[in-house]
């Protein structure tokens, strides 16, 4: 499988403010003229300076792809999921019609972990939903699915009625913790901890496995007390982890919906996971912010660490980062 990451912001799309992008280009040309000495050209330079000081993490909301890797997907369809409607989607929508004229893929199936608003605001914007010819399936656990997005196509938030979509919709109710194969992936979908009922899903293909975990608070975290849903983290190859705060900030904001990227690590450590990212980043945290988050992740680890290591325990190798926008992973 690839995953490919279209929108990795929490709660509301956080684009940036053009002040930053020129207060940036700014401190980088500075470098450039301190440093030109040290390096052969301009991409050596570019390239030694820290990611989160030439890039940005990105500002919008949950949107993932899922894709069969089936080498140049571009030469024929390939079998794909989408997870979530952020306003990532639309990026994601324009993409798939460009691959369109190529492929002739012209059906597409969208998981939905739940409906506020930051999960569904893509869709009035997600092309092939308005096309003749094209066929969108919608899934959810919830019952209220088809609700939820005739709602969303109603004045006064959107002026194109649901009736009036060239596209075809088709919903469809997913059963709790109950696999299903859709579009060549077994999908089953998990509990999360959320004040609002929100579905994680476990995503199979051919050994590989995908475990998407936003949004959650992760207030269930021995396997005891999540019973059925520790499956959802079980020996997965790639996590995507709610982590929209700090482990202070989460304890402020107990209920509010979102963890922090130490408790998705513990669970990491314990469930064999192989890679974990971090995502759903609160709208008003800067990249600095989130760096700052990576840094106290690492502390955390080390300390984890160092006292498995003196309870003469070995520690589990996890790799983990925080998710950026555009981030493309092959498993």
């Amino acid at each position: 499988m690839k995953v490919k990451l279209w929108g990795v912001r929490g709660s509301l799309p956080s684009p940036q403010h053009p002040d930053h992008f020129e207060s940036r280009l700014f401190q980088m040309l500075e470098r450039f003229d301190r440093e030109r000495h040290l390096h052969a050209d301009a991409r050596s330079f570019f390239e030694s300076i820290p990611i989160h000081h030439r890039t940005s993490f990105g500002g919008n909301t949950a949107c993932v792809e899922v894709r069969a890797n089936n080498g140049a997907s571009t030469e024929r369809a390939t079998d794909r999921l989408i997870i979530d409607a952020g306003s990532g989607l639309r990026a994601l929508g324009e993409s798939l019609m460009r691959d369109s004229k190529q492929t002739g893929e012209r059906e597409f199936h969208l998981l939905f972990t739940h409906f506020h608003w930051d999960h569904l605001i893509g869709l009035p914007f997600f092309t092939p939903v308005f096309l003749k010819g094209f066929t969108v399936h919608l899934y959810a656990v919830q019952p209220d699915l088809e609700d939820c997005v005739r709602t969303l196509f109603k004045k006064p938030f959107f002026p194109v009625p649901f009736e009036a979509l060239g596209g075809t919709l088709v919903f469809h109710r997913l059963e709790a913790r109950q696999p299903i194969m859709i579009n060549g992936f077994r999908v089953t979908p998990f509990e999360l901890d959320h004040p609002d009922p929100c579905w994680g899903y476990r995503i199979e293909r051919e050994g590989k496995v995908y475990a998407h975990c936003v949004d959650t608070e992760g207030s269930r975290v021995s396997r005891e007390d999540m019973g059925l849903d520790v499956a959802l983290y079980e020996n997965a190859d790639l996590v995507l982890f709610d982590a929209q705060y700090t482990m202070m900030e989460a304890a402020e904001k107990m209920n509010w919906g979102h963890s922090a990227a130490p408790i998705g690590l513990e669970i990491a450590l314990r469930e064999n996971v192989k890679k974990i990212l971090f995502a759903h980043h609160d709208p008003g945290a800067s990249d600095d912010k989130i760096v700052d988050a990576e840094r106290q992740t690492r502390e955390y680890l080390d300390a984890v660490s160092e006292q498995r290591r003196r309870a003469g325990k070995d520690t589990p190798v996890v790799e983990w980062g925080f998710a950026r926008e555009g981030e493309e992973l092959e498993l």
